[in-house]
């Protein structure tokens, strides 16, 4: 029924004056939507982000939570975009609506809403309002190691989406089973989603201690060296969302959205750690089995998505 469903949906998109049966013009508009609306989020979370910096008092209750209020929308704003841009190239494909234009769209949308707005983010909620530290540390050097991070975050991520986009079949350090599909390093949505759940568990409260901060821009740094990596990220981009399922494959779904809306910001925030880890976890699994299993012929790699 559901593939039915589907080919009548298809069979809608397309132009009845087409020779090759190519979809309708205002069928390529939907997707690029979803991308015009993740980067108009992109947009939104600097500007939130802004406005929770020119409005910092200290010593001030109230303009305190005006500020914690912006930077918590800023990554509201972040996570909505990492929900759209999974979105965008998912319904491309239903619509049989792929194009050149949309996924150079797409690159640039994710290099506002996954670098630029994560990296404005990340400096200064981290760094900006942090306190002197003590000697021989000054605040000025934290303040350009804070630049540096902001800036490598950035960088790196431009280079994921520049890779993403001129290798067609990328392989991996450590490649797997031949019947799953996976990234090669970790995505920028991932990394930008885990700066957002972090500053979103915290309330938007901005860091003020020293230590902390030092750990933030430690954390930079180890997202920006996941998405240049060359290690084996998780994909879900085999599972179908119009694909006949038990009715007992959706209770763990909606375990989890309950969760979510109940606990929604230690649940965000364990999902995200327990995505950066995983590449890490099985990047250490495949060293670990190569130092003690025997050598084995050399299978053709599983398919890679980028």
């Amino acid at each position: 029924m559901s593939s039915l469903r589907r080919l009548r949906f298809q069979e809608r998109l397309i132009d009845p004056r087409s020779p090759d049966r190519r979809p309708r013009r205002a069928a390529y508009a939907l997707p690029t939507l979803f991308t015009a609306g993740n980067l108009f989020l992109g947009f939104y979370a600097m500007m939130e982000a802004f406005r929770a910096a020119l409005l910092y008092s200290p010593g001030s209750v109230p303009a305190a939570a005006i500020t914690n209020a912006h930077f918590h929308a800023a990554a509201i704003a972040i996570g909505l975009a990492v929900f759209l841009d999974g979105l965008d190239g998912r319904i491309a494909r239903l619509t049989k609506t792929v194009s050149d234009f949309g996924r150079e769209m797409d690159s640039l949308a994710d290099v506002i809403s996954f670098g630029i707005a994560p990296a404005v983010l990340a400096y200064l909620w981290g760094l900006e309002f942090v306190g002197a530290p003590p000697a021989p540390i000054t605040l000025e050097q934290l303040h350009r190691a804070g630049y540096f991070f902001a800036f490598l975050f950035l960088l790196c991520g431009a280079m994921r989406l520049a890779r993403f986009n001129v290798q067609t079949n990328p392989v991996p350090k450590n490649p797997g089973r031949p019947d799953r599909k996976y990234f090669v390093g970790m995505p920028i949505p991932a990394a930008a989603g885990m700066v957002a759940s972090v500053v979103y568990a915290f309330d938007g409260g901005p860091l003020q201690g020293w230590v902390l901060s030092t750990a933030w821009l430690a954390l930079l740094g180890l997202l920006s060296f996941l998405m240049v990596s060359t290690w084996r990220y998780p994909s879900f981009k085999d599972l179908s969302l119009v694909r006949p399922r038990s009715p007992l494959t959706f209770l763990p779904v909606i375990i989890l959205l309950y969760l979510m809306w109940d606990s929604s910001q230690p649940i965000l925030l364990g999902m995200s750690i327990c995505y950066v880890l995983s590449g890490i976890v099985i990047r250490a699994g495949g060293i670990i089995r190569r130092r003690f299993r025997p050598a084995r012929p050399e299978q053709h790699p599983e398919h890679q998505v980028g």
